[in-house]
């Protein structure tokens, strides 16, 4: 074996702790895969590749065949992070971070330490620093749950809502009935700008006293 067990030590640890590090940025902010996740997917990146170098013996010619199904192989764990749901896709953050750390975790494995570092670097940067300062751009979906006592309450809220500059992407009206009193339970979704804060919305409950804001998500 040309590498020392000090050596494959070495590859293996940094592969654990860069890739721990961007899952901890993951885990803060409550993503779908975290610390654990991106830790293994790192170490296993990285063991994949110390064996298609040493586990087969000095005569593979070809030891980059094992590291190249970890890029394709990759993509099916990635693929499982991410959601379509109600016209809106999530996860593809989450997704492309097991990705560039499933290569970090190979530029270990090779002993590429230096690349494997400043990719690390550059992703918490991007991922933390570069998100504060860039200002937020495009819409995102906000789905809104809550009840009213009729559809005039409905109509005025909605109307005050676009008047805040969103817009109703569809709605969904239920009539309920609770002992002797009926009302109305609407389920919306509006288009907001990524700097949207729920708070906005709740400031509306001032002036509609009748409507009940059940969720916000």
């Amino acid at each position: 074996m040309d590498a020392t067990y000090i050596d494959l030590t070495i590859r293996l640890s940094l592969a654990l702790l860069l890739g721990g590090a961007i899952g901890i940025e993951r885990e803060y902010r409550a993503k779908e895969a975290g610390f654990r996740t991106h830790f293994l997917v790192a170490l296993g990146s990285a063991l994949f590749c110390v064996v298609s170098q040493y586990g087969f013996g000095v005569d593979l010619k070809d030891s980059s065949r094992v590291a190249a199904q970890v890029v394709s192989g990759i993509g099916f764990l990635g693929a499982g992070t991410i959601i379509f749901q109600k016209n809106v896709v999530r996860g593809l953050t989450t997704a492309a971070g097991l990705w560039v750390t499933a290569a970090i975790g190979l530029a270990c494995g090779t002993g590429m330490y230096v690349a494997a570092a400043l990719t690390t670097v550059m992703v918490l940067l991007g991922l933390e620093v570069l998100n504060y300062w860039i200002p937020p751009l495009g819409t995102t979906t906000v789905e809104l749950n809550f009840s009213a006592p009729s559809r005039e309450s409905v109509k005025k809220f909605i109307s005050q809502i676009k008047q805040k500059g969103m817009e109703v992407h569809s709605y969904e009206l239920k009539e309920r009935r609770l002992s002797k009193e009926e009302f109305l339970e609407a389920n919306i979704e509006v288009k907001a700008k990524k700097d949207f804060h729920t708070l906005e919305i709740l400031d509306l409950m001032n002036d509609f006293s009748d409507v009940t804001i059940s969720a916000i998500k």
